[in-house]
């Protein structure tokens, strides 16, 4: 594992609020698989964040993270500039995904989770299967890495919350009508977790083996402080260590959506603080 200052080599604004950064980390990108992870510290006062590894490249010893500004940290990391440097990086952590020729793979997105997703499609479209790939996001200018996706899918559909691009509605619309026509071996999901707890129903109506990455739950990223504990199949789990990938249907979503509202007014004070901040400069 990788553990120094690293330096910000390309940064993209994506989306509002979404930024790409390029970042040379060789030693990462030696040992990076799809469904890894790392954890970003980018000044010595700040949050550990948890960032999937969205692209990898051995050979330029570069890995890509994609970081949406919604909490007081987070934003300060979408503030820096080409050059600039994250204090330490720590990685790649987490249990890769499996990488197997199944046939057919629906890869279904929701938001942000096409940058977690994208690594995994990569792969599976490398090994042999069909992917077809799902994104939804709430309106046209919110959908992300819409090249890269396509670069690795056999077929992309996409669903807007407001109908601004594609399928009006939800992007478990699109895996119902899927499922409806064509046989699918798996079902790769990533994205928000009521997104992710919707997806699996819809996979469970059709018997349809289903992947969710919970990403989005980490914390530390090694399993002590227990931020990220999930009930899988009835033990408990935790997804820095023991994922971020599981069995999609023996994960218990009513458990976790109930955890996640405890941190609603922490976050906003936060956020609120952060304005401020800026507001006194």
């Amino acid at each position: 594992m990788e553990e120094n200052k690293v330096k910000i080599i390309e940064k993209t604004e994506l989306a509002p609020g979404i930024v790409k950064f390029l970042v040379s980390a060789p030693l990462i990108a030696e040992k990076a698989q799809p469904g890894h992870f790392i954890i970003l510290r980018h000044k010595e006062e700040g949050e550990r964040i948890p960032l999937t590894i969205a692209d990898f490249d051995r050979e330029e010893g570069t890995i890509t993270l994609v970081c949406q500004g919604i909490g007081k940290s987070t934003v300060e990391i979408n503030r820096m500039k080409k050059g600039d440097s994250f204090l330490d990086l720590l990685g790649p952590l987490g249990t890769p995904y499996p990488i197997k020729k199944l046939g057919t793979v629906a890869c279904v997105a929701g938001g942000l989770g096409v940058a977690p997703l994208y690594p995994k499609a990569k792969a599976l479209h490398k090994a042999g299967n069909k992917v077809i790939s799902l994104i939804g996001a709430q309106r046209k200018e919110m959908l992300i890495m819409t090249e890269e996706m396509t670069a690795v899918s056999d077929k992309v559909n996409y669903s807007t919350d407001d109908g601004s691009f594609g399928h009006k509605g939800f992007v478990t619309d699109l895996l119902r009508e899927l499922l409806s026509k064509e046989k699918v071996d798996e079902v790769v999901a990533v994205g928000p977790v009521p997104m992710m707890a919707a997806t699996v129903k819809v996979a469970k109506e059709f018997n349809v083996p289903i992947v969710v990455s919970l990403n989005a739950l980490m914390i530390d990223g090694t399993g002590m402080c227990g931020g990220c504990r999930v009930t899988v199949d009835g033990e408990t789990k935790f997804c820095c260590v023991d994922g971020p990938a599981f069995d999609g249907v023996l994960v218990d979503f009513d458990e976790i959506l109930n955890r996640q509202k405890y941190y609603r007014n922490m976050e906003k004070e936060a956020f609120h603080r952060c304005r401020l901040e800026d507001a006194g400069k």
